[in-house]
Parts: C-alpha cells; structure tokens; sequence
C-alpha cells in the first residue's frame, strides 16, 4: 500500500506557536531547505514529524495486540555527565539537546518516557539513518529465510541492473560495512556532494534514477580497501533485499518484524516514486516506543517471539567494530559502535540520524534508549556528548 504526498509540498500544519502574543502555524520545510539545515525551530519539529508529506511512502502495517510496555516500579535516578570540563543533568540533556523524545527501557520495562516540543506517544517522527540499522536487519532475516546465500554474494546477483557499473564485483558485506571503495562525498550541506545530488534525484522522483547514479560512480579503491560513510550505499543495500526477497522492503519488514514485534502504529518509509523502491537509507516515520520495541530486538540478539529472526551471532557481527583496509573502524553493518574506551559501552551498538535522532542498545545491560531530536543541523553542532548521557543512564541503572 502507497500513500502520495501532498500537491503542496510546503503545506501548513496545526501545529501553533506562541511568540510574543501571537500564534504562528509551523510549516513544512522542503527537503532542500532541511538538508541545509534552514529551519526555524518549530518548523524542524513540523517536519521531522510528517516526513510523509516530504515524498511518497509505502506502510509497513502492524500486526495485533501491542507489546506492553510496563512501567519500572522503581524512580528514574538522578543522571550526570560530564562534557567538555562540566557537568550536566537529564534537564540539560533535554533542553540542550531539543530532545522530542526520550525512551528509556531495562530489561524491556519503562524506566523513563519523556515528550517534550509539542510531540506525543502517537507522533510518527523522522528515523533519519536509524534506517539503516533497520534495513541491515533485514539482510540477516533474508538469511534465515534462504533468500540470500551469503554475506559475500556479489550484489549484482541480486540486482543485475548493477552489472557493468561502479558495483560490479562489490559484495554484500562490503556494502554493509561501507566499504565497497566506490566514492562518494556525504555532506549534507554542500549542494554538490552525491548526497544533495542523489536527493535531487529523489525530488524528481524517477523510478531507476537512484540506482542508475549509484552504478555510475567512480571508484575511490578496491573493495574491501577504504571505509567511506555513503547513505546513497544504503539504496543498493535496499535493491538487494527487494531482489532477494521479490517483495518490497515495507513489506518484508511488515512480515518479518512490524507484525510480530507487538508495535502499536504502522510505520512509513520514503520510496523513490509512487511505485519505486524503498529509500532504506533514511526516512522511517514511527513512534518513540516502536522505536523502542525495535531496540529490544536488537538487545535480545535478534530474538522475536522465541525464536531467532537473524542468524546466530548476527549482532554480535552488526554491532562490532570492523576492520577496512589497514584501519579497525567503528561501525559494524550500519551500526555505530560508541566509545569503547567506556567500559559500560562494552557491546553495546547504536542507530544514529542526522539532527539527534539515536537508538543505543546495550545488550549487557539490558538497555535501549531512544533519542528523538529536532537539531538545528544534521551534523552535530553545539550539542552535549550523547553517548556520555546514554553512559551515564547505564550506570545509574546497573
């Protein structure tokens, strides 16, 4: 099932803002103006929550009854951090940080729910490249389903529509791992970085476009050689699973996670034209506590309903540090790995998007926290250490 978007992009939401006396009515940023990071405060929060008016999307639906939630029966500790030679609280985290909201789970029970900028347990907010952590998952459930043989398969056996081009002789590890050697310039500012290019590809919203431009980059090293950051990686990722699976992504997480992990809302993902393939690098659009049921599959190993939905060890794979070339890099299968020199972040792995958007999960201490965030940049600017509050959580929760 698709849903268009609107014919006015820039079209006005309820959402009212008082400045000195006076309602304003937040609207719609474009896509362009978000990317440049060009947003009044309360627009960001308009538009990080309808990213469905943004492009067309296909719906992911929810099965039956939702997972509860439980409440945790004992109180939410006092939490401090140190950052940059101070020391700061949840209530500067919050503020500081423009969190929308904020989802703390222990052993699969509430610790702490907060909903701050005008936003709700209902609101479906922006999944940035937390996307990308869903779509890897979705590798290893084609595993176990047999419809992907091996991490190492070229890609181009699954989809041949990349044969000749910059992908010819990449595997599927490689993508994983961003590592393919296939150049790319990711910043989001620069109107002429791949990343802006590969979005004015998606405004013109062409089936094939986004695949074609991918095939026909240029080469920066051998694969396997260099590790290079590259959301437009992530669509290739996405072409594979829709390939393999002969179904589109929605619909492959439908079935294989939306509809069995007790989510309360369907979810929507970006696709590239009314009837094109999913963006699965960005642009999920789900609530903070879905957000969370994902986490605690992913803090569970892989574990849905009792039994496994990824390979055996898959996590402990995705969320690892891997090593490209010469150089051990933080970043498992579209995971981010937090500073291991902290001996609480030892195993834990995290989903991060541009402007503050963060799923951390930390298996050993049986904790997920889910970070939605309305930033003034999609890349960090002025903001506290995050993963010295997702720490500091951990430790006053142990």
């Amino acid at each position: 099932m698709i849903r268009d978007r609107p014919s006015a992009l820039l079209a006005p939401i309820l959402v009212a803002l008082m400045s000195t006396g006076h309602a304003r009515a937040a609207d719609i940023a474009g896509l362009q103006q978000m990317y440049d990071g060009s947003m009044l405060p309360d627009d960001a929060v308009a538009t990080f929550s309808h990213t469905e008016r943004l492009l067309p999307v296909r719906i992911a639906h929810r099965g039956g009854s939702a997972r509860p939630l439980a409440r945790r029966a004992k109180p939410f500790p006092e939490i401090r951090f140190q950052d940059h030679g101070r020391s700061f609280d949840l209530y500067d985290y919050l503020a500081t940080n423009r969190v929308a909201g904020l989802l703390v789970l222990k052993d699969g029970e509430i610790a702490r729910e907060d909903y701050q900028l005008g936003v709700g347990p209902n609101t479906q907010w922006a999944s940035f490249s937390m996307a990308k952590s869903v779509a890897s998952t979705l590798v290893g459930a084609a595993q176990v389903d047999g419809l992907i043989a091996s991490l190492d398969d070229p890609v181009v056996r699954y989809v041949p529509a990349l044969q000749g081009g910059a992908y010819e002789g990449v595997s599927i590890r490689q993508v994983l791992t961003m590592s393919s050697g296939v150049g790319w310039n990711e910043t989001y500012t620069d109107p002429k970085s791949d990343r802006r290019k590969v979005l004015d590809v998606q405004i013109g919203g062409k089936p094939g476009d986004v695949l074609r431009y991918m095939s026909s980059l240029s080469r920066a090293g051998a694969p396997g050689s260099i590790w290079n950051y590259n959301t437009g990686e992530t669509f290739v990722l996405g072409a594979v699973i829709e390939g393999a699976t002969h179904r589109s992504l929605t619909d492959y997480l439908a079935e294989k996670i939306w509809s069995q992990a007790g989510m309360e809302h369907d979810a929507t993902w970006w696709v590239e034209s009314r009837n094109g393939m999913v963006w699965a690098g960005s642009g999920i659009g789900a609530t903070l506590r879905d957000y969370g049921r994902f986490g605690l599959i992913a803090a569970e190993k892989g574990r849905l309903n009792g039994r496994m939905i990824v390979p055996d060890g898959w996590f402990d794979e995705a969320g690892a540090p891997h090593t490209i070339g010469e150089k051990t890099v933080d970043y498992g299968y579209m995971w981010w790995i937090p500073p291991q020199s902290d001996p609480v972040h030892l195993g834990a792995f995290e989903a991060v998007g541009i402007f503050g958007q963060y799923m951390y999960v930390n298996p050993r201490e049986r904790l997920v926290i889910v970070v939605l965030s309305a930033r003034s940049k999609p890349e960090p600017q002025f903001e506290l250490d995050d993963d010295a509050f997702f720490s500091a959580v951990a430790t006053a929760l142990h």
